[in-house]
């Protein structure tokens, strides 16, 4: 009973965790047109905003993975909140300044930390338990992940543009000189108490994460599997690295652009804002359909092969439909990309044994998809429009089918 206590308390703080993640990560798609706005960016100058984001974790994955072997789990993810705190602050002098380069600044700080973060509790809630119950641990976790999304979208909007109408019009007349200058600044300055409020929370969360005491789990170092000396003999992780990439830039660009994608088709952004919410909610079915089926129904292999058919079958019907019946497939694919991540994870790190946080830092570097492949769709849709850009997550698909079917098992001949 005492051990099962410890699994669930472990399972409550890493979840606490992945809302944060959830309330940091997804929030970009409301920073997105609002910095586009208040410094009057180009579509491809504010794909930069999750460029810089993630762009951090291929920077700083690898130096986490260490720098967890080194310290721990726990300590490390408390090095993460305090990195993402002084990120988060940042954002106020880059709202006093209304610089767009000290927002991008901010972000990869915060971004820095995250991927501290995510290196440490995604390998310790993946082999907490039995790796065959990993998706549906990862899933749960996936909850709180989308969950944190939806408040957020929902909080940094009305924090952002309530009560901000008359402005927005405004500025659609206003020429440039000192009245406009001064209409931005001061709709650039809305955001900063709502990331002092953020900074802070990020303080309190150290601060319990140091009184929670989270119990130690056996380290890989220990471990009977993984015996060979170098990573490069495990083939199958690093192709699913490689399917981490696509899966994070997929998944960014049918999240963060759905509020664009509305624009695109004639709704106002005060309408639009909420698609991103959707989406949000329907990765949340599709996580609780993966807790219910797998693996009792359904491998979590057989789960990802299913839902990689299923976005790609959204993506054909997206592009060849206008208005609301695109943009509800495009929200759809969330549904079929909840299965993805807790999927391809522990699919790359199985049997590494003490090689499991160097992979995972592996991993986790390679969330910089969602830096890369949101540039490549903007330019998309700059040439193309926002719907027929979404053919580029036609790649992400087929590398991920040839992953699940076939490259998650390939292992070097001396394995």
């Amino acid at each position: 009973m005492e051990q099962k206590n410890k699994y669930a308390f472990s399972l409550f703080v890493i979840g606490s965790l992945f809302f944060i993640f959830g309330f940091i990560t997804w929030v970009n798609s409301i920073l997105m047109p609002f910095l586009q706005i208040t410094c009057e960016l180009t579509e491809f100058q504010s794909a930069f905003v999750p460029f810089a984001f993630y762009i951090s974790y291929f920077v700083m994955s690898i130096p986490a993975s260490f720098l967890i072997k080194k310290v721990g789990y726990s300590n490390g993810m408390m090095i993460g909140l305090l990195t993402m705190a002084v990120g988060s602050i940042l954002f106020v002098p880059a709202a006093i300044t209304r610089s767009y380069l000290f927002f991008l600044v901010g972000l990869f700080v915060q971004g820095i930390g995250l991927s501290v973060l995510q290196t440490a509790s995604n390998p310790y809630a993946t082999i907490l338990g039995p790796i065959e119950t990993a998706a549906r641990r990862v899933s749960l976790m996936g909850i709180c992940n989308k969950l944190a999304g939806i408040i957020g979208v929902y909080v940094l909007y009305n924090a952002l543009f309530s009560g901000m109408d008359k402005e927005m019009e405004l500025l659609k007349t206003q020429p440039a000189g000192p009245a406009r200058n001064t209409l931005l600044q001061s709709m650039s300055e809305q955001i900063i108490l709502p990331y002092i409020i953020i900074t802070i929370v990020f303080l309190l969360l150290v601060i319990f994460l140091k009184l929670a005491k989270l119990p130690k789990i056996e380290s890989a170092e220990n471990q009977q599997s993984g015996t060979h000396k170098s990573i490069f003999a495990y083939p199958y992780m690093w192709l699913g690295v490689v399917a981490i990439f696509f899966y994070v830039g997929a998944e960014v660009i049918a999240i963060d652009y759905l509020p664009k994608l509305g624009v695109f088709w004639g709704y106002p952004l005060a309408f639009s804002k909420s698609f991103s919410a959707f989406a949000l909610i329907a990765m949340l079915l599709g996580y609780l359909v993966g807790i219910a089926t797998i693996p009792k129904m359904i491998s979590q292999r057989q789960a990802l092969i299913v839902n990689v058919c299923l976005a790609a079958a959204l993506v054909g019907v997206a592009l060849f439909t206008k208005g609301m019946l695109s943009i509800a497939c495009i929200i759809m694919l969330s549904f079929a990309h909840a299965i993805m991540w807790p999927a391809i994870w522990p699919l790359s790190i199985h049997d590494l044994g003490r090689h499991t946080e160097l992979a995972s830092g592996l991993l986790v570097m390679a969330i910089a998809g969602g830096a890369v492949m949101p540039l490549i769709y903007s330019r998309l849709c700059e040439n193309f429009g926002n719907q027929y850009a979404y053919i580029l997550l036609f790649v992400s698909y087929a590398y991920i089918l040839f992953f699940a079917a076939y490259g998650y098992k390939i292992k070097s001949k001396e394995s």
